[in-house]
């Protein structure tokens, strides 16, 4: 038989979506199952790229620009400029969703052998993205107990050996919802510079912030413009994760010329998401006031109801959607495993993503667990009551 690759058997399988047998056999026993375990809104999607998918005549199906639509680069650009954001056109590359982003990212920046330095936990696609890129993830631990904040620079300096290429943020977090300071991006900002590194900043949850927190973007930060490189979607800013359109964004000419030509090899991104994305970009900003609401509603819900139960703790996440919860138990897998296969709460059960799988050290998040809180608030509250009830009689509470 003819052997798989080395890489293939490296691939990390996806801790977000390795539990779904258990969640469809519990299903199939006849009880309701709540998902937290995913970044899946159940916001809809806006009117106005509905209806141009819809209204779209498009008599030949052909390809488009390897850079997107000029359109739709043009309106990302006017999207950017309302963030004061000053991003032109020929700096934006239109890619098949945030990841593929990431891809020539990593193509154009690193080497098979090469360092990415990543605060964890971090979005565990990145390992997977890593793993076919060649390149080695480097972790620099962000602690719980302090939301997650940005760890000291220190940790970067020692973390930095010559195979190191550049530093990944997610910003807000994903999977932990905190949102970085101004103060902090300008520490990532020296260590760049003075190292002569990329700067790589998932800005995809850039529309989530409460409690009057501002996102900064690292392309608002002056003195970088060779180092920063942006990822951004529009899978959940606009709900409209299957049309799998995001963009890369740099002014380093020489970097996204590069880029480029890994978005040739690819020929070109999806033409009805293209249509969709253009006419999303009309959204008003009353969609995203009320989304905001809904959002920060269910976030209290949450994380209030998680910290009233003995023995958890969750910081308040200030964007995205998500939190990490520490859980008193042993192993937070065997315990989402144990909800789906072994407890119901009334004919209920819930489905949440162990949080090792977003560790590069998965030891440090196994009594962690990451919820996305894309429910209603009445679902999150009945998730909760099962998470209680669960917990009293769970076998291996550590509390």
């Amino acid at each position: 038989m003819p052997s798989i690759s080395t890489k293939g058997h490296n691939m990390p399988s996806s801790p977000i979506r390795k539990l779904v047998p258990f969640a469809e056999q519990a299903e199939r026993n006849g009880n309701k199952v709540f998902y937290l375990n995913i970044g899946q809104p159940d916001i809809q999607t806006p009117v106005g790229a509905q209806k141009a998918i819809k209204e779209a005549e498009v008599p030949v199906l052909g390809y488009s620009h390897s850079a997107g639509f000029e359109s739709l680069r043009k309106g990302l650009s006017d999207y950017y400029y309302g963030k004061k954001l000053p991003v032109n056109m020929d700096e934006v590359i239109v890619t098949t969703g945030g990841s593929e982003a990431l891809l020539f990212t990593f193509g154009s920046t690193m080497d098979e052998g090469d360092e990415i330095i990543i605060p964890e936990p971090f979005y565990a696609n990145y390992n997977g993205f890593a793993t076919a890129s060649g390149v080695k993830v480097v972790p620099v631990e962000a602690n719980i107990q302090d939301g997650f904040a940005l760890p000291p620079v220190e940790l970067f300096e020692k973390a930095i050996t010559p195979k190191t290429k550049g530093i990944l943020i997610c910003n807000p977090g994903n999977p932990t919802g905190y949102l970085y300071s101004k103060d902090e991006l300008e520490q990532l900002k020296s260590i760049v510079i003075k190292h002569d590194l990329f700067l790589i900043a998932d800005e995809v949850y850039r529309e989530f912030t409460y409690d009057n927190e501002q996102h900064h973007s690292i392309l608002s930060i002056s003195g970088i413009e060779n180092h920063a490189v942006v990822i951004d979607s529009f899978s959940k800013r606009y709900s409209m994760c299957g049309a799998r359109i995001g963009c890369l964004i740099s002014k380093n000419q020489e970097f996204m010329a590069t880029a480029m030509k890994f978005a040739q090899a690819r020929l070109s991104p999806p033409t009805y998401a293209q249509i969709a994305s253009e006419a999303a970009l009309k959204t008003t900003q009353q969609y995203f006031d009320q989304v905001n609401a809904k959002y920060l509603k269910r976030r209290n819900v949450l994380v209030e109801g998680l910290n009233s139960i003995h023995g958890v703790f969750c910081p308040m996440p200030k964007g995205a959607f998500y939190a990490v919860a520490s859980f008193p138990v042993e192993s937070t897998e065997h315990f989402a495993q144990w909800l789906l296969s072994d407890f119901n709460y009334k004919g209920m059960t819930l489905m949440m993503a162990p949080a090792a799988g977003f560790y590069a050290k998965p030891e440090l998040g196994a009594q962690q667990a990451r919820l996305a809180y894309v429910l209603s608030a009445d679902a999150l509250k009945k998730c909760i009551a099962i998470l209680r009830a669960a917990l009293d009689v769970y076998p291996h509470t550590t509390r």
